[in-house]
């Protein structure tokens, strides 16, 4: 099954309301997900205030140890957060109920400031998305604090996933696939979701791996829904 951490709603710049984004989630065939909204000190908590209710109503009634179960999580994406700040920001999503954090990391496509990747590795948070020309440095600094490095299907920030695949490959960086959801065109069936590693250079079997990733990240956020 098919699993999604890194989606956006109108909560930032996405075109859904939570509950439609979830449909259309799991309609594509996801058993998991994860809203991940634009955000920093000015929305952390009202973000995470909403989403949480959401996902506390869905996962009631779609929940494990039921046919066809399926998982939304509340989540950040801290998003253009100066590096020194972004430590103090993952404290505050962590105390405001985000089971995901992501950072937004140094893409090729905005002007993301330098040293956000190296910063944003070295704190509480599960995955780094986008992370543009990602150094060997940097890409150890994720393994050796099990943070998971993305591969984008969005446009754009998908420019560097061979960049990242070969960097990751090299280390043993652990990896993940993500749409970055903005709208109902943006979710990703089987098809595209394996092409985003394949065409990165990834074999079928590191395919396999990284959708193993997915799963083992998945039961750890869970363990803190309860």
């Amino acid at each position: 099954m098919l699993m999604d951490f890194h989606m956006h709603t109108v909560f930032s710049d996405g075109e859904l309301v939570p509950a439609e984004l979830i449909r259309r989630t799991m309609y594509a065939g996801y058993s998991a997900m994860a809203i991940t909204d634009h955000a920093d000190f000015s929305n952390i908590e009202s973000n995470l205030s909403g989403v949480k209710k959401i996902c506390e109503k869905i996962n009631k009634l779609y929940g494990k140890n039921k046919k066809n179960s399926f998982t939304v999580l509340p989540g950040i994406e801290i998003t253009h957060v100066p590096p020194s700040l972004i430590g103090e920001a993952v404290v505050l999503a962590r105390k405001s109920g985000a089971k995901i954090v992501v950072v937004h990391g140094e893409t090729l496509s905005e002007p993301v400031e330098c040293g956000t990747n190296a910063a944003a590795l070295k704190e509480d948070i599960d995955i780094l998305s986008h992370p543009g020309l990602i150094t060997e440095k940097d890409a150890a600094l994720a393994d050796k604090n099990g943070i998971l490095l993305e591969l984008s299907y969005r446009k754009g920030h998908c420019l560097a996933n061979g960049h990242i695949s070969g960097i990751s490959r090299k280390i043993g960086t652990g990896m993940i696939i993500s749409s970055d959801t903005h709208s109902p065109s943006d979710i990703m069936r089987e098809k595209e979701y394996d092409g985003v590693a394949l065409g990165a250079g990834l074999t079928a079997k590191e395919l396999e791996k990284i959708k193993e990733n997915a799963a083992r990240l998945l039961k750890k956020a869970s363990k803190k829904l309860s």
